[in-house]
């Protein structure tokens, strides 16, 4: 057993960088566990202003000074980020609360189309069936709006956390792009001089994960804003919040679109009923996925993430089990940081291994 340990500590951390880098990638995940909540804003702003550094370098290429690059850009998200905080969300959540005091009358809308199940559908459902159905969803948004109602009398902290919040991210990520040299500078005191294995992983994750986030949030803008006005022209209730939901149901690849497809034919359906208009919803919003699906996505993203659908579903699962929505969003570039950390890691090959394959070649 000692031989086998002392032999895989020979081949995976034979350099002093391997070891310095295991050593980081602990510490920062131990950092996060511990320290996210708190650190959450800081994170956000390196993450906004790595987002920003992009539009930064298409300005400098079109011969802009440094300064005006920055200015116009940072001018920029201050105008998506205050359209945000005093349009889009309060919009959403004034429609969300009209949801929620509306349910009742769904619920009896809904409990009406139910009940003539057994009607239409005897060899399928029996009235029984369909009543203790009903009376165990009443049951169950019962305990939720307890819930929801124990969330709000306790959340009035978290409220203050969320000022906090965003005060800090505009501050932070104006300082984060403004002395960004001198940061990086920083943090490079802290790491070896000669760094072949963290360059080699850096460059393959920058263009891939700021690819795949710039062109992430560029789906969620463009599909959330035509859904918005699909579900506008249609007449749909409840509009900006479920074309809200549909834009950040494409951060979940595979299962994101499936899972909001319910609120949305939910709503079309105690609106109209099993009509004409219901279809027309269902055909919409049908091909609104299918153009995001085969149209979109391989023009926004060049460079597609070679990752198997388990391993994305794995990954949005377990990083979106610990940090919530944030780990979804970021689970397909984590899961392509450790696979590019996996393939990039030096491994030495034992010597008799070694001669061994020397030998069977020569043979």
């Amino acid at each position: 057993m000692k031989k086998l340990v002392n032999d895989f500590l020979d081949r995976y951390f034979h350099d002093e960088e391997s070891i310095i880098l295991m050593l980081l990638l602990i510490s920062g995940l131990a950092v996060l566990l511990l320290f996210g909540g708190v650190l959450a804003p800081l994170i956000a702003a390196i993450i906004i202003a790595y987002l920003m550094q992009g539009l930064v370098e298409i300005l400098l290429r079109y011969g802009l000074s440094a300064r005006i690059a920055f200015v116009l850009v940072y001018t920029v998200f201050i105008g998506v980020f205050l359209a945000m905080l005093l349009f889009l969300l309060p919009s959403a959540w004034n429609q969300l609360r009209r949801l929620i005091n509306e349910l009742p009358n769904l619920i009896s809308q809904w409990q009406s189309s139910l009940l003539l199940l057994p009607e239409n559908y005897p060899n399928l459902f029996s009235e029984q069936q369909i009543r203790d159905f009903i009376a165990g969803v009443r049951g169950e948004l019962g305990g939720y709006g307890q819930t929801v109602l124990e969330y709000s009398l306790a959340s009035i902290p978290s409220i203050i956390g969320w000022i906090v919040f965003i005060v800090l991210v505009p501050i932070l990520v104006y300082f984060v792009m403004k002395d960004k040299s001198e940061l990086i500078n920083w943090a490079g005191n802290f790491l070896p001089r000669n760094r072949p294995l963290m360059n080699r992983i850096w460059l393959e994750m920058d263009q891939q994960i700021s690819n795949y986030i710039r062109g992430k949030v560029l789906e969620i803008f463009i599909v959330g804003s035509v859904s918005y006005l699909l579900f506008v022209i249609l007449g749909i209730n409840y509009a900006l919040l479920l074309s809200v939901l549909v834009g950040l149901s494409v951060i979940v690849p595979y299962i994101g679109a499936t899972v909001v497809t319910i609120p949305v034919l939910a709503v079309a359906y105690v609106q109209w009923g099993i009509g004409s208009e219901f279809y027309t919803v269902f055909v919409a919003y049908g091909v609104l996925q299918l153009i995001d699906g085969n149209v979109l996505v391989p023009v926004i993203f060049s460079e597609a993430v070679n990752l198997h659908p388990v391993a994305i579903i794995a990954a949005v699962l377990v990083f979106g089990g610990i940090w919530g929505l944030a780990g979804v969003f970021f689970a397909i570039p984590l899961a392509t940081l450790i696979k590019a950390i996996l393939n990039a890691w030096p491994s030495k090959i034992h010597p008799s291994a070694k001669a061994n394959d020397e030998g069977s070649s020569a043979s």
